[in-house]
């Protein structure tokens, strides 16, 4: 029995000296000693898991101490669901794209979220990527950057170019009485038109306001901010303005708040907010439509009393995060990583030409490595132009909330025609401070 049990003894530590010995060549996942993994969750969008699966490999062959194993985020029921939900559990990545301003606020109540611009290699970034106007409007309200911002779509309108041609125009309206003017020929020559036809001025959801408020609200204002921190700073005469401007419309008979398919593209409305994504949609949709042929693409229109060179307007924008459950030694990992990314512009065109979404950099319209990709794609190189006068979402926790007043009191009676834009405003503005005590 001595001799049994002397032998399983003398067993079990080999054993064991074999699970030491391979516990010091590979971690957990299978990686190799000395190297740091990292999970990187992405959008799930295959060109931008190619994407950034590409420049992992590629890195690793930089950097073989970093290993970057990437993954798509789920999205059932939502990704931000299932980032908090990773969170809570302690399964967090160290790092994700695809985060808005807005959520990052929301993950930053719960300390969440890294401070980037407390690591060390950020402001090589910033310098680097050429993007020191552009971030600077990412800042949080207790005066950190929580995401950077991979991409900028600085959202513009749309006119119909063909028809501002017939009634005069041979570029979209810059000013509010421009645009009333416009409203007024189009009625005489086409009553059946409208200059804004779209069904989502009367829908109260809260993202949609980003698409039509907050693109004009910016604008009118020069980008002054909504939210500050937990207090309502916005414009009230920008604000007023902006709903006036509505308001002017639904009074000229211009303005459509209801269910049409296709308006603008089937010239029903001339004027509507579009996105880079919209134009390999319209090149497969509807080739007929051609850029600055059949329509062109401009910053929003202003107050005639507000004069700037370059109108502010709405960055629909998301952008890299780290977690701060993440051991500091891949957070560092990971700033590594992404300051390799941005430390190279040709990265950046990479992602412009497999997403046209383009890149948060101030320089896009300047900088030689994109005026190939930028000739060739003249309706792109306005949003180009635009990124450093787009300004992102509110950094509150509360933004659903908040914008959600935003049209159940304001934009939607307006266009309705239930209320004058001051008492709109004034309503809107009374729920959100309330909101926020």
């Amino acid at each position: 029995m001595k001799k049994k049990l002397a032998m399983l003894l003398v067993f079990t530590v080999a054993i064991s000296m074999l699970a030491a010995c391979g516990s010091k060549s590979t971690d957990n996942k299978g990686t190799a000693e000395g190297v740091t993994a990292i999970e990187f969750w992405t959008a799930n969008n295959p060109p931008q898991q190619a994407y950034w699966e590409s420049l992992a490999k590629e890195y690793e062959t930089v950097n073989p101490k970093i290993k970057i194993n990437v993954s798509p985020m789920k999205e059932t029921p939502s990704s931000e669901a299932n980032i908090q939900s990773a969170i809570a559990g302690g399964s967090a990545p160290t790092l994700s794209e695809n985060i808005s301003r807005g959520f990052a606020a929301q993950l930053t109540n719960s300390k969440a979220l890294v401070p980037l611009n407390t690591m060390a290699g950020w402001d090589d970034i910033i310098a680097g990527r050429k993007m020191t106007n552009t971030i600077e409007s990412w800042k949080f309200s207790d005066d950190n950057q929580y995401v950077l911002p991979i991409s900028s779509n600085a959202m513009l309108f749309g006119w119909r170019l063909d028809i501002l041609k017939e009634l005069g125009y041979n570029e979209p309206p810059k000013t509010y009485s421009e645009m009333l003017d416009v409203a007024k020929k189009l009625k005489v020559k086409y009553p059946d038109k409208y200059v804004w036809a779209k069904a989502d001025l009367a829908d109260p959801a809260a993202w949609k306001r980003w698409f039509d408020f907050f693109m004009l609200y910016n604008a009118a204002s020069d980008g002054n901010k909504f939210i500050e921190g937990g207090k309502f700073v916005a414009d009230d005469k920008a604000g007023i303005a902006t709903l006036g401007l509505m308001d002017n419309l639904r009074k000229e008979n211009s303005l459509l708040a209801e269910n049409i398919t296709d308006p603008f593209e089937n010239g029903v409305g001339i004027f509507t907010d579009i996105g880079p994504w919209t134009l390999n949609y319209w090149a497969e949709r509807f080739p007929e439509l051609k850029y600055n042929e059949t329509y062109t693409l401009a910053a929003p229109p202003v107050p005639d009393d507000v004069k700037v060179d370059h109108p502010k307007t709405f960055a629909d924008t998301k952008g890299i995060v780290i977690y701060a459950s993440a051991p500091k030694e891949k957070q560092e990992a990971a700033m590594e990583f992404m300051k390799w990314v941005y430390s190279d512009a040709k990265h950046d065109l990479q992602w412009f030409e497999k997403t046209n979404m383009p890149p948060a950099r101030d320089d896009l319209s300047t900088n030689d490595v994109f005026k190939a990709f930028l000739d060739q794609n003249p309706a792109l190189k306005k949003y180009a132009e635009a990124v450093p006068y787009a300004v992102p979402p509110m950094d509150n926790a509360k933004f659903n909330e908040l914008q959600t007043f935003i049209g159940q009191e304001a934009v939607n009676p307006v266009v309705r025609g239930q209320i004058d834009p001051t008492t709109g405003w004034n309503n809107m503005k009374k729920a959100i401070e309330e909101a926020l005590k």
